[in-house]
């Protein structure tokens, strides 16, 4: 377990050295001409303004001190976060204060410095308030088919306002209708029609969109305002909710919204239509979202067409405001999917009770405000978010659910943590503005971002200063900004005398990202190379790629000692070759005992033989799998010295490769161990002798054969004492079988005896008469007999 412990440590040492060294590369490989362009890479670099500072300008901090960067000279600004306004979320118990003085989300306002890629983070803290203010619009469908409804309504007023009375004390409502665009094929256009579209019954005129009260806590007036109100009728069943709807939300001022929680309530019996709807009227116009109320009504429904589905749910998201939809059991899967597109809202079956729509309101309000999403405005381009909530009972939310909470009851707490990331300088005006709100809530937290796109050093800028060759440019954090026609490092190049405004351009090889290579500078789009300590030692090359001591090592020396490094390659003197001229052309090494290159089975590589087939050694003599040469030439010997052997009739033809020399014995033959390359022979002949002869290739490739005139036979067997020998062998082993089975038949008869001498001894014999036995004796008794 410790090993594997150590395993991990090294590879997150090694992964986060390799990770650092990448970043420190980046500060340096971005070539940054300024500090501002240096610090928009990443927060890891910073800038040295020191005026003799030799190294690059932009790198990690550490490795500038190490340079030799003074403290001072550091420029390294760092982002923060300023709380601006901070007043603690209260709550609005039993009294009817100022509604500026309730508070739900903390802080208000934030002021942020953001540095390229530095996350800063805060956290805002929401708590939903007691007796909060609402103000609630009930938008209804006034045709004919929603009569039974209307009648429930009428009676709405003084019982919601009672019920609510557990939830708020600052409670108003308002009540607007609508119907149908007035226009064919929505709406008959006669003149009969157009007075009472429901005769025979009783119905008002038809219209789009009514604002019968607005906001109002008169709870007897809205009963008063609603009674008067009757059905009207269209031809079509979709009505046109989304006009309605649209007109209640942007008419802020005639509605009589406040900056408090607002519930609009849309109740219907009917579908809906939406944009591309209203051609079939011809109106062809899209709707612009603005008021055109005039006298409470909406005046330009023949003019502008139905909204659409994404144009209201933006609507109704940047108006704060929260929907209910109570629609009639038919419709409800209609409302609900398109109350999955409507943040805050929700869908509410209805019944013909005027208590069933006081219930739906609650619940449905209760449902909508124990979920706090934040949502925030537009972000600045390159400018990023992200939420992480704190929930009720430690729940943890991040991701795209980070920014919400659920269940929340009044006076419940919840925390979000808000991180901001911006990604170079996204605002040319460094300043930027956004909000983030509660959706709704009216309550919002106003966020400054302030952009840090160049250093401080920055004002501290000397125009025209002498260092900038003759004042052709500003001297600002340790270099020059030219002025403008001027370029190069220090103002130095005339724009009318360059082909490019990019002189480092001209310094980099095949449009790579290093500047004459990393081993020089460039002058108006020139490399000059950099000097090294040894003055052996140079760089070389239009742009520095070249210098004469990076070239390959052999033996711990420059090309082996052997050549010349000539542009980070070896140039290999007469006889070597190779990367670091490593390899010898030179054969000498390479001869065998026989003066052949390799004994003719190998190359000569390197110095070093590299042996063919299956030889094998140093110089290719060794085969371990190759017929032993004594072998090989047996048959020849034999046949030219002895005549014999299984070549004896083809020797003349088969065996005339070699000289023959003959000797007396085998002692008188030449001695292998003054001359190794002599083979010493010794082979067996058809009559079953060994004749001796030896085997030497000379320098000028003839063969040498000598061969002892004397074999060595062995002498016949003596038949006598091998005849007595098996016969007596066959008599032992005859009387040892005998002796064996008369041993085995006494053991075997023992055991019988003793057997039968151990049941003699257990059995038992019966003394009693047999009962089959009669006697030979026969007695007769005469009965006159007295006995006298």
């Amino acid at each position: 377990m410790d090993m594997r412990v150590l395993l991990i440590s090294a590879l997150l040492g090694f992964v986060s050295h390799v990770r650092a060294k990448t970043d420190r590369n980046l500060c340096i490989s971005e070539n940054p001409k300024t500090c501002g362009e240096c610090i928009l890479i990443g927060p890891q670099c910073v800038w040295c303004k020191d005026p003799d500072f030799k190294s690059s300008r932009c790198d990690e901090k550490e490795s500038l001190q190490k340079a030799g960067c003074t403290p001072l000279g550091i420029e390294n600004p760092r982002g923060d976060v300023t709380t601006d306004k901070n007043k603690t979320v209260t709550n609005r118990k039993n009294d009817k204060g100022n509604l500026d003085e309730i508070i739900q989300i903390q802080p208000q306002k934030l002021t942020l410095k953001l540095r390229s890629e530095e996350p800063q983070k805060f956290t805002l803290k929401f708590k939903r308030a007691e007796d909060y203010a609402i103000d609630l619009y009930f938008l209804m469908d006034l045709s004919d088919s929603m009569r039974s409804n209307l009648e429930n309504v009428k009676n709405l007023g003084a019982d919601l306002a009672k019920e609510m009375r557990h939830i708020t004390k600052d409670l108003r409502i308002g009540f607007g209708s609508f119907l149908e665009k007035l226009v064919m094929p929505f709406i008959l256009r006669t003149p009969k029609y157009l007075e009472n579209p429901c005769f025979p019954n009783d119905c008002t005129a038809p219209f789009s969109y009514k604002n019968v009260l607005s906001l109002t806590n008169d709870s007897t007036l809205f009963t008063q305002e609603v009674s008067k109100q009757k059905t009207s009728g269209n031809l079509d069943s979709p009505e046109a909710g989304f006009d309605a709807i649209m007109q209640a939300v942007v008419c802020t001022k005639e509605i009589g919204w406040r900056n408090v929680t607002r519930l609009l309530v849309f109740s219907t019996d009917a579908g809906f239509h939406f944009a591309g709807d209203g051609k079939l009227g011809g109106i062809v116009r899209p709707n612009d979202g603005k008021c055109y109320l005039k006298n409470n009504m909406y005046t330009m429904s023949h003019n502008f067409d139905y909204p659409t589905i994404s144009q209201l749910v933006d609507t109704l998201s940047d108006n704060n405001i929260q929907t209910i939809f109570a629609v009639t059991k038919q419709f409800q899967t209609l409302y609900e999917e398109l109350s999955k597109l409507i943040p805050k809202s929700t869908v509410g079956i209805l019944s013909d009770s005027s208590t069933n729509v006081i219930e739906l309101i609650i619940n449905a309000y209760n449902s909508l405000s124990s979920e706090v999403i934040l949502e925030n405005s537009k972000l600045p381009a390159g400018v990023s978010i992200s939420y992480v909530s704190h929930c009720k009972d430690g729940e943890i939310r991040k991701g795209e659910s980070g920014g919400m909470c659920s269940n929340i009851s009044i006076g419940d707490e919840v925390n979000f943590d808000i991180e901001i990331t911006a990604k170079g300088c996204p605002s040319k005006n460094k300043s930027e503005t956004i909000k983030i709100k509660p959706l709704g809530f009216n309550e919002e937290v106003e966020i400054v971002l302030n952009f840090i796109c160049e250093c401080e050093c920055h004002k501290e800028g000397i125009p025209n200063s002498p260092a900038c060759h003759f004042g052709n440019g500003t001297l600002e954090c340790g270099v020059c900004r030219c002025n403008e026609g001027r370029l190069g490092k220090f103002c130095e190049c005339s724009q009318n005398e360059v082909k490019t405004d990019d002189l480092d351009a001209n310094c980099r090889k095949d449009n790579g990202t290093d500047i004459c290579s990393k081993n020089g500078e460039c002058f108006c789009g020139t490399c000059e190379c950099k000097k090294r300590d040894n003055p052996e030692e140079r760089y070389s090359g239009k742009f520095c790629e070249c210098d004469n001591f990076s070239c390959d090592r052999s033996d711990n020396k420059l090309c082996g000692g052997h050549g010349r490094c000539e542009c980070n390659k070896c140039t290999c003197d007469a006889n070597y070759t190779g990367s670091a001229c490593e390899c010898s052309l030179d054969t000498s090494t390479c001869l065998a005992s026989n003066k052949q290159i390799c004994n003719g089975h190998g190359t000569c590589e390197c110095g070093k033989c590299k042996c063919s087939d299956t030889y094998e050694g140093p110089t290719c003599e060794i085969c371990p799998t190759c017929p032993r040469i004594c072998t090989q030439h047996k048959d020849c010997v034999e046949c030219r010295q002895f005549g014999m052997g299984s070549k004896k009739h083809t020797c003349e033809t088969n065996c005339s490769n070699f000289n023959i020399i003959a000797v007396k014995s085998k002692e008188n033959l030449p001695q292998s161990s003054n001359q190794p390359h002599i083979n010493d022979c010794k082979e067996r002949d058809t009559d079953d002798c060994w004749f001796f002869f030896t085997y030497d290739t000379k320098n000028d490739d003839k063969i040498e054969v000598h061969v002892a005139e004397k074999k060595e036979c062995p002498s016949g067997p003596d038949i006598i004492p091998i005849v007595a020998g098996v016969v007596a062998g066959i008599v032992l082993i005859g009387l040892a079988l005998l002796l064996i089975w008369k041993l085995l038949m006494i053991i075997h008869d023992r055991r019988e005896f003793a057997k039968f001498e151990k049941e003699k001894m257990n059995a038992r014999w019966d003394t009693g008469e047999n009962p089959i036995y009669k006697s030979a004796v026969t007695t007769v008794l005469n009965p006159k007999y007295e006995g006298n």
